[in-house]
């Protein structure tokens, strides 16, 4: 969402046609049948895949974004995120709209037809801002748009993981500026997206949903909303509840990523192999959970969400020092790998200064073409700042396109014999499964493995430097 403008003047027959209010007990029943409109606002990693869930479970869903690149493409059929294929979207999109058939996705630019929509669920980016506080600029704006074309009736449910309180404090504030009131004339809920992209054992519809209103009627007809189509919803007893709840679930994974993370420095200071030692613990049938280090953390959730409620704790004059620990220690591997890099040039002899340096994998996670947060990117700018000849090689990311962090303007190379034998070193920063390993090892001079990728490797183990 690079683009804040919005289309802001319905049509004439846009407003013609619009359902009188339903009561709560018709909303439900609208819902659980299936004959609910549902309108899905952002279509990127979060809203696309919950847009074709629905669709597929035989509801009529409007996609909006403000990006008309992505619109257009759509509508062609064709997906823009790997693990969502086109051959899925072409079975479920249609351009007979504006009021697609049960169990069709119609996309567009048009935010005035959200006056149709029975639901409004916003799947738009909470990142944070450079002091590391919430950046709620998208959510707000959103929510104006959606008080624009607000009518009685309606339930919007926000998706984006944010503060406890977000929900009633900022979004419940900006839709009665319509004059509606939130339980009395529309319904408002918050439910958190737990996408895990790529994950052949979860998706979006077996995923339990967590839904918590900011009434009980409001949680009882986004509970019908989502029991629709997904397998299992658990309503919580508010709002906050559930966008505590979110954000319970990404502190436990940043916090333990953290404390694997310290032991892989210093497990490595005293010559014990950080993996072999989980993959013992993790043979433990209770009371142990693994994790495992990397160049740091990445993703759209785990690096900014924990952040969301240290920033909130101050308002009770509370420090969450386990999230602000665990932040730093995270935050510092990518200068940890540089540390390392930098050691083994020196065994050789070399500089990190005017070396060449070929960066293997620049998605946040195996397998995916997804580079929000990626350590591979700040580990790509740590090392062109120390002077280094940075290039890289991702199957999935052709092109490094200017992001809000970063602006690196750069191709993927091919991953050829010439590549790796002209570089001076080569850093496994995402240990995609497309990778041949053996041929990676056996042509490089020297292979810093972030990730224990080239764990199987037999032949020229004496190139690998793990960090």
């Amino acid at each position: 969402m690079s683009d804040l403008r919005w289309h802001r003047t319905p049509p004439d027959d846009i407003v013609e046609g619009v359902r009188a209010r339903p009561t709560v007990e018709e909303l439900i029943a609208r819902f659980e049948s299936r004959q609910g409109l549902v309108g899905i606002i952002g279509l990127g990693y979060v809203g696309l895949p919950l847009a074709a869930t629905f669709a597929e479970g035989g509801v009529g869903v409007v996609g909006f974004d403000i990006d008309h690149s992505k619109v257009e493409e759509l509508k062609a059929g064709n997906s823009y995120i790997r693990h969502i294929p086109s051959e899925r979207l072409a079975k479920i999109v249609t351009d007979q709209g504006p009021r697609p058939a049960a169990g069709k996705f119609y996309p567009s630019a048009d935010f005035a037809l959200l006056r149709l929509c029975d639901a409004i669920l916003i799947c738009v980016p909470t990142p944070l801002s450079p002091n590391r506080d919430p950046d709620l600029s998208y959510v707000e704006r959103t929510g104006e748009t959606i008080s624009e074309y607000l009518r009685p009736g309606q339930l919007v449910v926000l998706e984006s993981t944010t503060y406890p309180g977000t929900t009633e404090e900022v979004l419940k504030v900006i839709l009665e500026r319509s004059g509606l009131r939130v339980g009395v004339d529309v319904h408002l809920a918050f439910s958190p997206e737990r996408e895990d992209p790529n994950n052949p054992n979860f998706t979006t519809r077996s995923i339990p949903k967590l839904v918590g209103g900011v009434t009980e009627a409001c949680t009882q007809v986004a509970a019908a909303l989502y029991g629709a189509v997904l397998e299992k919803v658990v309503p919580v007893s508010s709002a906050r509840v559930a966008e505590a709840a979110k954000l319970l679930e990404n502190i436990y994974r940043c916090v333990n990523i953290a404390l694997v993370n310290e032991l892989k420095v210093l497990f490595d200071r005293m010559g014990i192999d950080i993996w072999e030692v989980i993959d013992a613990a993790a043979t433990k049938p209770f009371g142990f959970t693994p994790f495992y280090p990397g160049p740091g953390l990445g993703g759209h959730c785990i690096p900014i969400d924990p952040f969301y409620l240290s920033w909130k704790a101050r308002e009770y004059e509370l420090t969450t020092r386990f999230i602000e620990l665990a932040g730093e220690i995270n935050h510092a591997m990518p200068g940890y790998v540089i540390g390392k890099l930098t050691d083994a040039l020196n065994e050789r002899q070399k500089s990190l200064k005017g070396a060449r340096v070929l960066v293997l994998g620049v998605a946040y996670k195996k397998d995916l073409d997804d580079t929000r947060e990626s350590p591979a990117l700040r580990l790509m700018d740590l090392l062109l700042k120390k002077g280094a000849r940075v290039s890289y090689h991702d199957p999935y990311v052709p092109y490094l396109k200017r992001s809000r962090n970063y602006d690196f303007n750069m191709a993927s190379v091919p991953l050829t014999r010439d590549e790796l034998e002209r570089a001076d070193a080569v850093v496994v920063a995402t240990d995609h499964s497309v990778f041949d390993y053996d041929f990676i090892v056996q042509a490089s001079q020297l292979v810093i493995d972030t990730r224990n990728a080239t764990r199987h490797v037999r032949h020229g183990r004496e190139k690998i430097v793990r960090a």
